[in-house]
């Protein structure tokens, strides 16, 4: 397969912040580089989430289809959520897809599963698929205490599929205070243990749906690594 331009947005689980640093990303080019500003995709989505929120705040005339391929109802791997319904994974609908996003737009944010070693089928993983897809990654690491090992180990995932690690991006599910962030994941340490440079930390958002706050976290990120 060619190299397409984008970049996945993986985390070390669910519910880590990889719709938070999506978003935050969207918001950011949307706002102060709207000439660069990049689609958004997420191949595959077990349940009501993510692609409801892609399109109303940032793509309302877009389908849901158009962002999320593969939908099934269920909240479980797709491999699993699919063999409920009869189905199975579509993998080539789900590349025609990021190569249609990727002739329309500059770019393309694609989101990710889980972590790094979640099942996207019955044989492949998402780091599987990123490199089979040659996405650069970007990985998300939740502030909490069990971070550095979550990191690692995912870091490691990525180096023995050969992926092209960008960076590191720690996320505040929480209003952590700079001790806990630095006691529960500091990112002096990870970057040493990983060999992955740490983009920055994303604070809390109390209003996680609010483009200004979503623009400003990005900012504050070193972009220039992605």
């Amino acid at each position: 397969m060619v190299s397409l331009n984008a970049l996945l947005v993986a985390g070390t689980d669910t519910e880590v912040g990889k719709t938070v640093l999506t978003s935050a990303l969207l918001a950011y080019w949307q706002q102060h580089r709207p000439d660069q500003a990049p689609a958004v995709l997420k191949p595959f989505q077990s349940g009501v989430g993510d692609r409801e929120l892609y399109q109303r705040l940032f793509f309302p005339n877009t389908s849901l289809e158009a962002i999320t391929p593969q939908y099934f109802d269920a909240p479980l791997a797709p491999p699993l959520a699919a063999a409920l319904e009869g189905r199975s994974v579509d993998l080539t609908s789900a590349w025609r897809s990021l190569e249609t996003a990727t002739q329309q737009h500059p770019w393309v944010l694609v989101e990710g599963l889980g972590g790094l070693g979640s099942p996207v089928t019955y044989e492949l993983t998402v780091a599987d698929l990123a490199a089979a897809w040659h996405l650069p990654v970007v990985l998300v690491v939740p502030v909490k205490l069990g971070a550095i090992a979550q990191a690692i180990a995912n870091v490691a995932l990525a180096r023995q599929n050969a992926l092209d690690l960008r960076g590191i991006v720690l996320n505040c599910s929480q209003p952590y205070t700079a001790e806990q962030i630095e006691q529960w994941a500091p990112a002096g340490l990870i970057a040493s243990l990983a060999q992955t440079p740490v983009l920055g930390t994303l604070p809390y958002l109390p209003a996680p749906e609010s483009l200004t706050a979503l623009a400003a976290a990005a900012a504050n990120l070193e972009l220039e690594a992605l």
